[in-house]
């Protein structure tokens, strides 16, 4: 039998990923692990933050970028957490570099990156959730197969909480969307 053991849930593991935004001219990033992919067409993704000095570039540019660390930059990632960028340069960590969007810095070490939009804000009363449009896609060749994004290649980490823990991804085990096929009720 389960038994209750409060109501502070997290979805186990959350992806770490690092949001990019220019604040007063400067790169700044900042790790988060609340984050999803919302919406198929078009492409959107939310991230709740909490009161953080990258919210200002991304409420001021209306961008921010998405970045997929490998676990390699684990310490960077923690490093960025520990630190404001109220108080702290983070632009010269990274190499920074831009799509199509002006104010949505993407770090090149980051197997993965994504820059986005600001649709819509919405105050959660300590959080606030950013919901963005995708608008582009970048990886590295070497962290793809057959022309698409290869988990084991990048090697991205993820966060559970309570007990502030970093994991690496585990190994495949299934198909989405095929492997049920032959499931039989009891």
């Amino acid at each position: 039998m389960k038994k209750k053991i409060g109501d502070n849930g997290f979805t186990c593991p959350m992806p770490m990923v690092l949001i990019g935004a220019e604040v007063d001219g400067k790169s700044n990033f900042m790790p988060t692990a609340w984050i999803s992919r919302v919406n198929f067409k078009p492409p959107l993704l939310a991230v709740a933050l909490g009161p953080h000095h990258t919210n200002k570039g991304i409420e001021a540019n209306r961008e921010f970028s998405v970045n997929i660390p490998g676990a390699d930059l684990l310490k960077a990632v923690d490093y960025c957490g520990l630190v404001s960028g109220k108080t702290t340069d983070k632009s010269a960590l990274f190499k920074v570099f831009s799509g199509e969007l002006g104010h949505a810095p993407m770090i090149e070490e980051c197997p993965l990156t994504m820059e986005c939009r600001l649709k819509q804000t919405v105050d959660l009363g300590y959080d606030i959730l950013y919901i963005a449009d995708i608008v582009g896609v970048y990886c590295d060749e070497k962290h793809m197969t057959g022309g698409a994004p290869d988990p084991e290649k990048i090697k991205p980490f993820t966060l559970t909480m309570p007990d502030n823990s970093y994991w690496a991804l585990g190994k495949k085990i299934g198909k989405a969307w095929s492997d049920g096929r032959d499931f039989k009720a009891k």
